[in-house]
């Protein structure tokens, strides 16, 4: 096995790029004759739109032409990839999406105009001159308020302002209902899943651009599934055959799921350079992302947990309302269904479970995927509420979690909630993180920090994520719009050196380091003899994209059955080359070699073989050595671990300072243990800021209130301890070839719910009866709780 192949830390080649200002972003790009566009977009929530001035604009120095809703009349809206299906059986509500408003606003920062000019200053200073005559509206952004009878209706058409509301598992209810009835202990909890910005280091872009000659179009976009982009534009909303649609994305500066989706501008851009026979570039603005990239989470959440007399759970169930914004985003309806309520058996054994979830339309942005997608929701409930009922049962939260663990020996276990968890071991990661963290020596570390005057504790969550979402004749079956698998062309040049073109795409996940070691280590050949190639529909196989913790257990598994393929191709080459059988031919550390003798041929040899066919059959093996595969797996895939968290609280103040957080995740085989410590440490930093600084708020007229860094805090380097990560507890995947579970979430999922338990334990072991607090734990929610 080469010493950089699988299971070695081998540092990320794309790095020295990114660090010297090499990389090349979407708005590193400018073609030639490129124009630009200011978007002129709603400053109210809701509001009738009369009309749309834009004579005195369209005049003014550089512009080339003013786009609104008319223009689009021919044009699809943007379409939503998933269909929800409601508890009485009935398709949800799902409203038109249109590129720009249409006769109505529905939230501040819906794109009402489109300024294309020679330079954006000039684009910038026409919108100021466009006029819009409007009549507001009262905005509706309560979600419970929403769907009050007589409510204002966010879209006239639909018969309210629910999306549907829907039941999971529906005949499971009743003989919840009876668990709660009988059960000796019930402990109940009302809580807030904070709305969230996904802010990524690179804002959105999209630059579009058309040839006369062939008719064709390119949109240069920062998306995590180009292809997936070009699928939904080109067939469902301009029209364009897929091979006259080319869709890159190059270099991006991060996505946490918000670049998942397809928007509008993107649209816009392809739309527009084909009118104007013009490249037409849009770079967002910090301000502009804060209103029109998709937001994240906004659950409100009643959540009960029944018991037996001996603690043993006996039932669960949960109602939210799940905020969909205006719109419904692309995969915005699957984020608090399939991805939240499969979720709810968390660890536990849990025989009965029941979860109702309403979604709602309000005048906001809309909602979809933020890292970790509908388990981070699930996994702060079902934590805080186990939790919760530790302390009002008077037992360990450690161990009341313990005696409620689904065992190793009852793998696969099969939930109450549609999945079969295939592997895990929960009390070792439970054991480990308790040795890691000293969770013994903590009374002596309160102590010390009560000398200080402060107040300290320890909170722990136990988490367990589905990811690589899967088999795609499932999820068609639960309403999913698309296919789930991935794939992988793996090219052998004839000197040797491979070219891997994957369908899975890398915006930080280190794919360009990770993927070749899962090549090389197959062949037995240096992984900088693997090239990746992602990002351009025009040179990879169509692909799903990279978003839900999939990339190597289905990319990196598209790609092992395409190196199989290649290896058994090459082999019967070798077999020929060496006069041997086939079935003889065992391939080791890059070369072939006939068992029991001394022949063998290495590898660059038989790949240049493979071009040269001089020494074998042609009716038998055709020359070159090129394969392509597609990989959709068989169920999902289920990490798991435990967080333990350690904060002070200052209680002239209220301010949380975390001490050390440990984190002891089982991720299955490993493939670069140094990437995945850096996912878990990104995963925790996110989940710490969501549970201590962020929080996206917007007031009763629909005005976002956080809308900038001035009010929107994010987590900074004084407010994240130093990360103890450990994956050494590893039950491997039992469906995938290399044993893989996803990382890229879990510090996200698993975070806040520690963080909000250690919270919680300090201010009860102070004496106060505070049994909740919503996140952002902020220093005024918190000293407000102690002083309530």
């Amino acid at each position: 096995m080469p010493k950089d192949g699988i299971g070695a830390s081998v540092k990320r080649r794309e790095d020295p790029r990114f660090l010297t200002g090499r990389g090349r972003y979407t708005d590193d790009i400018n073609l030639k004759g490129q124009a630009h566009v200011h978007f002129l977009r709603a400053d109210v929530a809701h509001a009738v739109l009369n009309g749309i001035d834009t004579a005195e604009a369209a005049a003014m120095p550089g512009v080339l032409r003013i786009f609104t809703a008319t223009d689009f009349a021919a044009v699809g809206g943007l379409p939503c990839g998933w269909q929800i299906t409601d508890r009485h059986g009935q398709p949800m509500q799902e409203p038109k999406h249109p590129i720009m408003a249409e006769g109505k606003i529905r939230h501040v920062g819906e794109i009402l105009a489109a300024v294309v000019a020679e330079s954006v200053e000039q684009a910038r200073d026409a919108a100021e001159a466009i006029v819009v005559d409007y009549e507001e509206l009262p905005a509706v952004i309560d979600m419970k308020a929403a769907c009050a009878e007589g409510a204002v209706k966010v879209h006239d058409d639909l018969a309210s302002n629910l999306c549907y509301d829907w039941g999971f598992v529906e005949e499971n209810k009743a003989a919840v209902d009876e668990a709660f009835a009988s059960a000796a202990h019930v402990t109940t909890l009302e809580l807030v899943n904070n709305r969230l910005v996904a802010n990524p280091m690179e804002p959105r872009v999209a630059i579009g651009d058309y040839a006369l000659h062939d008719d064709s179009s390119t949109l240069y976009t920062t998306s995590q599934n180009p292809h997936v982009i070009r699928l939904l534009m080109g067939a469902f909303v301009l029209g364009i055959p897929e091979h006259k649609l080319r869709v890159v994305a190059p270099d991006v500066g991060g996505g946490f799921g918000t670049k998942i989706f397809h928007y509008a501008e993107e649209a816009f851009c392809t739309f527009a350079a084909k009118q104007l026979r013009r490249p037409v570039k849009w770079t967002s603005t910090r301000s502009e992302a804060f209103i029109s990239d998709a937001h994240g989470r906004d659950h409100v959440t009643k959540i009960e947990l029944a018991l037996d007399g001996d603690n043993n759970f006996t039932a669960l169930r949960t109602d939210t309302y799940a905020n969909m914004g205006a719109y419904l985003s692309t995969f915005a309806p699957s984020v608090p269904t399939w991805l939240h309520g499969t979720l709810m058996a968390g660890n536990y054994r849990t025989p009965l479970i029941y979860v109702n979830v309403k979604a709602v339309f309000t005048n906001t942005v809309p909602v979809d995927a933020y890292r970790g997608a509908g388990r981070p929701e699930a996994t702060f409930q079902l934590e805080r509420v186990v939790d919760k009922a530790a302390r009002e049962l008077g037992v360990d939260p450690a161990e009341l979690r313990r005696q409620n663990f689904i065992r190793k020996d009852e793998f696969p276990y099969a939930t109450p909630v549609a999945v079969e968890y295939d592997t895990g071991d929960y009390e070792a990661t439970l054991n480990k993180a308790l040795e890691m963290s000293d969770y013994a020596g903590f009374d002596t570390r309160r102590q010390e920090s009560a000398g200080r005057g402060k107040l300290r504790g320890i909170g722990l969550s136990h988490y367990i994520e589905a990811c690589g979402i899967a088999p795609s004749n499932l999820v068609g079956q639960l309403g999913a719009r698309a296919g789930l698998y991935e794939s992988a062309t793996v090219r052998v040049n004839a000197t040797g050196g491979i070219v891997v073109m994957t369908g899975s795409h890398s915006h930080g996940q280190g794919h360009e380091t990770s993927f070749p070691q899962v090549i090389a280590d197959m062949i037995g050949i240096a992984p900088d003899q693997v090239e990746i190639v992602h990002g351009d529909t025009a040179n990879t196989p169509m692909g799903m994209g990279t978003y839900g913790s999939r990339s190597i257990a289905v990319g990196g598994s598209a790609m092992v059955r395409a190196t199989e393929k290649i290896i058994a191709k090459a082999k019967k080459i070798a077999a020929h080359l060496m006069e041997a059988a086939e079935a003889d031919i065992e391939l080791k550390d890059g070369a072939f070699t006939v068992a029991g003798t001394d022949k063998s041929v290495a590898w660059g040899d038989v790949t240049l073989a493979a071009y040269v066919p001089h020494n074998y059959p042609l009716d038998e093996i055709e020359p070159g050595l090129e394969e392509t595969a597609f990989y959709d797996p068989a169920n999902f895939t289920y990490p798991s671990g435990c967080y333990i968290c350690e904060v002070e609280v200052d209680p002239d103040t209220g301010q949380v300072e975390v001490q050390s957080f440990t984190a002891a995740d089982d991720f299955g085989n490993v493939i670069n243990p140094m990437i995945v410590e850096g996912q878990v440490h990104g995963g925790v930093g996110q989940g710490i800021g969501q549970a201590l600084l962020e929080n996206c708020v917007y007031d009763a007229d629909g005005q976002l209130l956080s809308a900038s860094y001035m009010d929107y805090a994010m987590p900074r380097a004084r407010d994240l301890p130093m990360i103890n990560v450990d994956h050494s507890c590893c039950t491997p995947c039992t469906h995938n070839p290399l044993g893989v579970k996803g990382c890229g979430e879990a510090g996200a999922i698993g975070s806040p719910p520690a963080l909000v338990n250690a919270v919680i334990d300090a201010l009860q072991r102070a004496g106060t009866d505070v049994g909740h607090i919503d996140m952002p734990l902020s220093p005024d929610r918190v000293w407000a709780a102690m002083n309530a």
